[in-house]
């Protein structure tokens, strides 16, 4: 409300310097017609009788006809943006008869930048229309009259040829940003689909196993009280982690199945214990990387595992990217009920002395796995805190 309010308020501002700008205009060329300098031509014959001994070099008229006029005339662009057409029209033929061409020029420009093409072009043939006519009406072609003619035919054409370029720059805009919508929006799409196939297929096996340890206590008559205890156990413990699994899984869609039925099936997911593994390859880059990670982090669930190896994976690529040399810290802690967090940071490169471009980044990543993190409930954080880059995550880990 507060932004409404602000932006009315600047657009206000913004049309009182622009019926100033254009009184102040309409003034100096109303002055210059009076001393025959036109640059709109004229339908009527200004009025030629002067001030007693010459005090001011306006006719008789000259305060309502050179200032009032101006003013009033001015005071229409304030409905420019609700009426344009209309107070187009207004303008464009008071400024056959008086000193209001700068007024009708500021109006046809908002046409032209805000309303379809085929009004803005009648209106310019309107704004046209009178310099042919002044030249038929002269009973000899004059260069006086002819100079008024091309000046005018220039600052129509002006008005209208800035008009579209800010209308045009006005929509390449917003093609760009709905472009730039529409690119967050799959990845976003492509992160549920991802988290969505996962969570799936973990899902799926956590129930066949439920579904087999039952199975086998239906079928086992004679089982041993300890063997239905450990079956029990395992049933249970299935049970409770597809419960979680299906909590996270909801919302989110599953994509379209692959028409070739006989496609290769997905590699296995990674998990934190092949963290160690990971950041062993990249310290064989040449890049120094300090990891502390507990070893009690097994026992995380298996989708914050796999996205917390995500995050890290993504991380080391863009240190290797960006930050080439620089030395990365990674720190993960938690416990159950309390979540599990990662810290990872490394120190910016110096802006001096770099050889050699940058690879290309889409920035397409840490937007995925942030959405990935809050699809699970959690949240993802990152950016540059003074010299150094810092990504923060926060993963469920339930008790």
């Amino acid at each position: 409300m507060q932004n409404r309010t602000s932006g009315v308020a600047r657009q206000r501002v913004m049309d009182a310097l622009v019926v100033c700008a254009s009184a102040a205009l309409s003034v100096t060329v109303g002055i210059g017609a009076s001393r025959g300098l036109l640059v709109y031509p004229r339908l009527t014959s200004l009025p030629t009788l002067t001030w007693p001994a010459g005090l001011l070099p306006l006719p008789v008229a000259g305060v309502g006809f050179y200032v009032l006029v101006p003013l009033s005339g001015s005071a229409l662009l304030l409905w420019r943006g609700r009426a344009a057409v209309q107070v187009t029209v207004v303008l464009l033929i008071a400024a056959t008869v008086g000193p209001l061409i700068p007024a009708a020029l500021i109006a046809l420009f908002t046409v032209a930048a805000t309303r379809p093409d085929r009004t803005t072009w009648t209106l310019a043939g309107l704004a046209l229309a009178p310099l042919p006519l002044s030249l038929v009406a002269q009973p000899s072609l004059t260069v006086h009259a002819l100079t008024t003619a091309v000046t005018g035919a220039v600052l129509v054409a002006a008005s209208v040829g800035w008009g579209f370029f800010v209308r045009g720059m006005h929509r390449a805009a917003e093609q760009t940003r709905v472009e730039a919508a529409w690119r967050t929006e799959q990845v976003r799409q492509r992160e549920r689909e991802a988290l969505a196939r996962e969570m799936h297929d973990v899902l799926a096996h956590r129930l066949s196993l439920l579904s087999v340890h039952a199975g086998a206590l239906e079928v086992n008559q004679n089982a041993t009280r300890a063997q239905v205890a450990e079956a029990a156990g395992v049933i249970r413990s299935s049970a409770y982690q597809a419960m979680e699994d299906l909590q996270q899984v909801l919302g989110v869609l599953r994509p379209p199945p692959q028409s070739n039925a006989a496609a290769e099936p997905e590699p296995p997911q990674p998990t934190l214990a092949e963290l160690p593994l990971l950041v062993e390859q990249s310290r064989r880059t040449g890049m120094p990387i300090v990891l502390d990670a507990p070893a009690d982090l097994r026992a995380v669930p298996g989708t914050s595992q796999r996205t917390a190896y995500r995050i890290v994976q993504e991380c080391l690529t863009n240190a290797h990217k960006h930050a080439p040399g620089q030395g990365v810290r990674i720190r993960l802690q938690g416990a159950p009920g309390e979540g599990l967090t990662l810290d990872i940071t490394n120190p910016l490169p110096p802006t001096t002395g770099r050889t050699g471009r940058p690879l290309p980044g889409s920035g397409s990543g840490l937007k995925g796995l942030s959405e990935r993190t809050a699809l699970m409930g959690g949240r993802l954080t990152h950016g540059s805190q003074g010299a150094t880059h810092r990504v923060e995550a926060h993963l469920p880990w339930p008790a």
